[in-house]
């Protein structure tokens, strides 16, 4: 068994494709497959960190991953909305792939959304959405058959932990004890970090490599953050609102910090793959607490679906900011089986973001927007999207809405819709996004 593990873990060292001095060579053949550290910020908007460039929000643990690892500053989600995207990033599918389009399914009820009722009948008809996404192997099945073991905490929409493959886990998934999109695993990072403390060592016991998903409620609403925090940024933010998102934006930070310390105290820093991304974008509303603004959450703008993704492994992974390049969440689960060895399955459309090779010959990514209460695919399909930088092609699905084109590179903010002025390029994105719905 030693000897298939040490086979196992020489292949990602070559095949990643990284400069490695002559004692990394040499510690690679005894070291072990990595743990892997996945982090979700949960609606967070692209711009809103130090290392991004924000004028004010201090994200320095964030900001110390992105300068240790090989950074995308143009990443995007799948979809700009948490449940699919959560499900792209764990299955390495796109929603229309795994089928979970929306957060809630379409349904008639006489009860109050969110009501335990409501929770019971949603459950009821979301089961048939769950029953085919829990036949889909996931990034925790398919390190399970590597001898990892793992852990779930924070947001989580499908249902009980286990349905992701997680041998441990915050969230039970039980509608009749408000069970929907994390329950209990909502209070990691706002409550403390000895769930994960607890996991990491009982892995460490038992000489299991891990894998923990750490998707915190955070900065999600309600922005409620440390009253030190809050009183932080209301000195420099436009309004209350603001400062509380921005606030909760470094909180955040700090349980990444408290995380990533961990970590090191265990002397696992350089044996851990880091993982960062966001599930979908955010921009506070400045008058309305806890509200988002238009061209955010649920819209294809790079406010909805743009995110940094970000990878690091001490000693193994060498420093890179990446300006140039459009990968997508959907690389995520591709990316991290290769960095263990593993063969990502044949419908995982995504590459490994740490082979240049692979990286060089894609040359455009996709995104989907679905309704918030969904069905079928055609009857919830709101936006299809196409980026080749520094281009991105935004069709909607609604015969009456404009067809959008921005050029990202000069109009990051996508105030200049140049449809009408280059044609050629809408038709180009075009056909690569007709040719792609085809998976």
């Amino acid at each position: 068994m030693k000897i298939s593990v040490v086979l196992i873990i020489l292949v990602p060292v070559l095949y990643i494709g990284i400069a490695c001095t002559d004692s990394r060579k040499e510690a690679s053949q005894i070291r072990q497959p990595p743990n892997i550290v996945l982090i979700i910020s949960d609606d967070q908007n692209w711009t809103d960190y130090g290392f991004m460039g924000h004028e004010h929000i201090e994200t320095p643990r964030l900001d110390q991953l992105a300068s240790e690892g090989v950074t995308f500053t143009y990443g995007y989600s799948t979809a700009p909305l948490c449940s699919p995207s959560l499900a792209s990033i764990i299955t390495g599918l796109y929603p229309s792939q795994h089928g979970i389009l929306g957060n809630d399914p379409v349904f008639t009820s006489a009860h109050k959304n969110y009501s335990s009722d409501w929770l019971v009948e949603r459950m009821e008809e979301y089961q048939k959405y769950l029953s085919d996404f829990t036949q889909l192997s996931t990034i925790a099945d398919l390190l399970k058959s590597e001898g990892y073991t793992s852990l779930q905490v924070g947001k989580w929409w499908l249902g009980n932990y286990r349905n992701g493959g997680f041998d441990q886990g915050m969230t039970h998934g039980d509608p009749t004890r408000g069970g929907r999109h994390g329950d209990e695993g909502l209070a990691i990072g706002r409550k403390g970090m000895n769930e994960v403390y607890s996991f990491m060592d009982s892995a460490q016991a038992q000489n299991s490599p891990f894998f923990v998903w750490y998707a915190p409620f955070l900065p999600h609403a309600p922005h409620n953050p440390p009253d030190s925090l809050r009183e932080k940024y209301l000195k420099v933010a436009p309004t209350k609102a603001v400062a509380n998102y921005w606030a909760m934006c470094e909180w955040f930070d700090v349980t990444c910090g408290q995380l990533m310390d961990y970590v090191d105290r265990l002397g696992l820093s350089e044996n851990t793959l880091f993982v960062y991304v966001t599930d979908n974008g955010w921009i506070q509303d400045p008058e309305r607490p806890n509200k988002y603004a238009p061209r955010s959450k649920r819209a294809p703008y790079e406010g909805g679906i743009r995110t940094p993704i970000m990878f690091r492994w001490l000693e193994t992974i060498e420093p890179e900011m990446n300006t140039s390049v459009a990968v997508s969440s959907i690389d995520i689960a591709t990316t991290i089986l290769a960095a263990c060895g593993i063969e990502a399955p044949g419908q995982m459309p995504g590459i490994n973001l740490l082979n240049t090779d692979e990286l060089r010959s894609r040359d455009v990514i996709f995104a989907e927007n679905y309704a918030h209460d969904f069905s079928t695919i055609d009857s919830s399909l709101l936006h299809r999207i196409a980026i080749n930088l520094p281009y991105k092609l935004i069709i909607p699905n609604q015969a009456n809405q404009q067809v959008e084109l921005f050029n990202l590179k000069d109009d990051p903010y996508e105030n200049e819709n140049l449809a009408a002025t280059r044609p050629e390029i809408v038709n180009e994105l075009r056909e690569k996004i007709e040719s792609w719905w085809k998976h």
